[in-house]
């Protein structure tokens, strides 16, 4: 039985308003599958990239975007349990997300704790996945030291902010003027990243910082580097300073994994890496156990209330135009949230 369902397409470099609502029948899940009716879905920094074709790996327009979910399983395919029916889950999907429904591989779903809202939970997707991996994963920051987030008031920087405070750990976070309170109220310093950035990290830390987390790239990614303490790391995970830029998507990180293989090349006891979500996909069951543990932390600190979920705003799928112009107008606090 097949079940129609409302998607949003991207046609190709549009503006938001170029968005398309779109409906079509899906088929019924296949063996190892189950049909998820979406409940929330994010707008991501990916998605804004994507709307430019500056995605390193996008794929060719039209596509559906939609980095992330939460939904609930309706129906299943042959090998799947028939007890996940009516379970609320999540899924890291890359694109595909802003619609009402999906069918997806059954073993790539992550069961969301009851007490969380869908739209709550849908928050600690990509964003916890990320910010996990990043903190422990690939800087391994310890109880007692300090970072600097970058951005600290969006969905990545917020969720970063609050898992190293929950783990004892200090931040430093940037973000502007009219976002100060909201970076302390989650528990870091707030620097200004409209003003001399260096001068007022080392005002607050003068012997370096631990790591530093950059999504934005760039020349500022120097001063970054720079800030590092001995045997400080530096984790980049994104290009937002170039994300207008013309010309090929893949230059500007191109350039940033040269930049950083000269850094590790050189004898100055620090060390940058550049965060790919998706490193080692090619094996599956390794990654989808590293996602399946990961947002599972994630979600038991969340329903321990040990994470507060930061929800910019919830926008109908139908609107997801303003969803995505909310999200790219750098005027909110954590992340929109597509809704049904």
């Amino acid at each position: 039985m097949s079940t129609t369902a409302t998607e949003i397409v991207l046609p190709g470099r549009v503006e938001p308003d170029g968005l398309l609502v779109t409906r079509r029948d899906l088929p019924a899940p296949g063996t190892g599958q189950a049909l998820v009716r979406v409940e929330a879905s994010g707008v991501s920094f990916a998605e804004q990239q994507m709307r430019r074709g500056k995605y390193y790996d996008q794929p060719a327009y039209p596509f559906v975007p939609g980095y992330d979910l939460v939904g609930a399983v309706t129906a299943v395919g042959a090998d799947v349990d028939p007890g996940l029916i009516g379970t609320r889950v999540a899924a890291l999907t890359k694109i595909g997300g802003w619609a009402s429904h999906v069918v997806l591989d059954a073993a790539d779903l992550v069961t969301v704790p009851a007490s969380l809202d869908a739209a709550e939970a849908e928050t600690f997707v990509v964003n916890g996945i990320t910010a996990w991996q990043m903190l422990f994963r690939t800087a391994k920051v310890r109880a007692g030291q300090t970072v600097l987030v970058h951005g600290a008031n969006g969905g990545v920087g917020s969720t970063l902010v609050q898992l190293a405070r929950a783990n004892g750990i200090h931040v430093i976070g940037t973000a502007s003027a009219r976002n100060a309170e909201a970076v302390r109220a989650l528990g870091a310093s707030w620097v200004d990243y409209r003003g001399d950035v260096p001068q007022q990290v080392r005002a607050l830390a003068p012997d370096g910082v631990d790591a530093v987390f950059d999504h934005v790239g760039g020349s500022g990614i120097t001063d970054s580097f720079a800030l590092l303490a001995p045997h400080g790391t530096l984790v980049s995970y994104g290009t937002a300073a170039t994300k207008n830029d013309v010309g090929n998507s893949r230059l500007p990180v191109l350039k940033l994994l040269g930049r950083i293989l000269l850094w590790n090349a050189l004898p100055n006891k620090r060390s940058a890496h550049f965060f790919n979500l998706w490193a080692g996909k090619r094996n599956r069951a390794a990654f989808r156990a590293r996602i399946t543990a990961d947002l599972g932390q994630v979600f038991d600190l969340a329903a321990r209330g040990d994470l507060r979920a930061q929800v910019a705003a919830r926008v109908p799928l139908a609107e997801a135009a303003r969803a995505m112009e909310l999200a790219e107008s750098s005027t909110v606090v954590g992340k929109v949230v597509i809704v049904p």
